[in-house]
């Protein structure tokens, strides 16, 4: 039974996940709430925990190096663990309560995120109910609330019906990306603050600029980094067309 961590532990080296790595954090997180007779998961459970088809967004199609590669960047920076209990085949299980620093709701806010990507808050509080009940919008918006002012959680539209958000694992570019795709701007995301917080500052990079503001930087090319991840994001989009392409030829009989 998944009994929540400390809420005030402190993270580990938090950083952004790559798309295998957020995946895998995600199945850990929703198999340890969901099936925790099954918990925690062999390599190959692992796996048919990424390309499960229900409660995934985008499905995907990825192999045991694929995972174990994931597994292995979530090992290094605290975030998951190899254990054997009595059997000698390892399992593996996550350590987000600790490594993020949260507690069990948020937790499953987190891990409903990471598995299904952006989405409304109506959306996230049906899905994330599966794993630990939510009981209304009010209370999902006072753990948003926290998380996002810790970075865990990024608004992605102003206030309002069918407010977007998304997890704070994400690397910049691929940030970036979701925005462009939302139709929105950084600058514009910034303005994303509760209409029930009028305490709340006006954030700097949304106000307007003044004469006495500072140019700003010209855009600098992609670091080695962000042309991994897009190659990580290229890889798994290929293979999920792949599959699709397979299917639609098996079903005309090709």
């Amino acid at each position: 039974m998944d009994t929540g961590g400390d809420a005030g532990t402190p993270g580990r080296t938090i950083r952004p996940l790559d798309a295998f790595e957020r995946r895998v954090l995600g199945v850990l997180i929703e198999k340890g709430k969901t099936t925790p007779d099954q918990y925690p998961l062999s390599l190959n459970g692992v796996v048919v925990g990424c390309n499960q088809k229900s409660n995934r967004d985008p499905v995907m199609t990825v192999d045991e190096e694929q995972v174990m590669r994931a597994i292995d960047g979530l090992k290094k920076c605290g975030a998951a663990a190899e254990v054997f209990g009595s059997g000698k085949i390892p399992r593996y299980r996550h350590l987000a309560y600790e490594w993020l620093g949260v507690g069990k709701e948020e937790l499953a806010i987190m891990g409903e995120l990471l598995l299904r990507g952006e989405q409304t808050e109506g959306d996230l509080r049906g899905r994330a109910s599966r794993m630990d009940p939510i009981p209304d919008l009010d209370v999902l918006r006072g753990l948003l609330d926290r998380l996002a002012e810790r970075g865990l959680v990024v608004w992605l539209s102003p206030p309002g019906r069918g407010r977007m958000l998304t997890h704070g694992l994400l690397p910049e570019e691929k940030l970036d990306k979701v925005r462009r795709e939302l139709g929105l701007t950084a600058a514009a995301a910034a303005t994303a603050i509760p209409e029930d917080r009028p305490d709340v500052p006006e954030p700097a990079a949304a106000r307007e600029p003044t004469s006495a503001s500072p140019p700003r930087p010209a855009p600098t090319e992609p670091s080695p980094a962000a042309l991994e991840q897009r190659l990580i994001d290229l890889e798994a989009t290929v293979a999920e067309l792949q599959k699709r392409l397979a299917a639609l030829e098996q079903a005309l009989g090709g």
